[in-house]
């Protein structure tokens, strides 16, 4: 089974969460990126890095906007589901930009990042960095990646919502560069289901488009 969940923000609380005690071996947890389990490099981190990795079931996570990128980005990039993914140890991937994964017969593509709306407030290099935003090569190779499954693909996942799904929630004008690219993708490719994670909330936008946070929700 596949379950999808939404930001952990490096919350060592998630790590005992008693909803995940349902995935069996073989499961796969999809999280909607700010996974922010990789920040600092200390001996805590490591040693919760490698508590997700021995899991039972497999942990992939997008990247969000609250990310160290300089230190997720220096992991190995390797084959995985159908696609390339970041490989922190044992049983935890990045799922990174613009790829698309088929597991348990279905196909996700990923694109994670967004614009942090509290920059101004946060240190380049140690609490904000340029990656949260992508460059021109990863949005032409999220294009070509569709392009070539026929635009068409089981499930997206995101870490910030389409423009039009923002514009449900928030009426004034979208700035989020990611967010208006996604709007450009939700008018060419057909899903059965989008999940983001960055609102923090649990919340179903449309029988398609759902905001996770805490909910564990497993896809059939």
């Amino acid at each position: 089974m596949v379950y999808v969940t939404g930001d952990m923000h490096g919350d060592p609380l998630r790590l005992s969460d008693p909803a995940l005690r349902r995935l069996k071996k073989g499961d796969t947890l999809l999280i909607c990126g700010d996974f922010g389990f990789v920040w600092d490099g200390s001996p805590a981190e490591q040693k919760r890095l490698k508590a997700w990795g021995r899991r039972r079931y497999t942990v992939a996570f997008l990247d969000g906007r609250h990310e160290n990128f300089d230190r997720l980005n220096a992991y190995p990039t390797v084959e995985w589901q159908g696609g390339r993914a970041g490989h922190l140890g044992g049983n935890l991937y990045h799922l990174l930009r613009g790829e698309i994964y088929e597991i348990e017969g279905q196909t996700f593509f990923t694109f994670g990042g967004g614009e942090s709306d509290d920059k101004e407030f946060r240190i380049p290099g140690e609490s904000w960095w340029a990656a949260e935003l992508p460059e021109e090569a990863e949005l032409r190779h999220a294009r070509d990646t569709l392009a070539a499954h026929g635009n068409r693909v089981d499930y997206i996942l995101t870490h910030v919502p389409s423009a039009k799904a923002r514009a449900r929630l928030d009426t004034r004008p979208c700035s989020d560069g990611v967010s208006l690219f996604l709007g450009t993708l939700e008018d060419t490719v057909t899903c059965k289901g989008w999940f983001f994670g960055c609102l923090h909330k649990d919340k179903a936008l449309s029988t398609q488009r759902r905001a996770v946070f805490r909910d564990i929700v497993p896809i059939k």
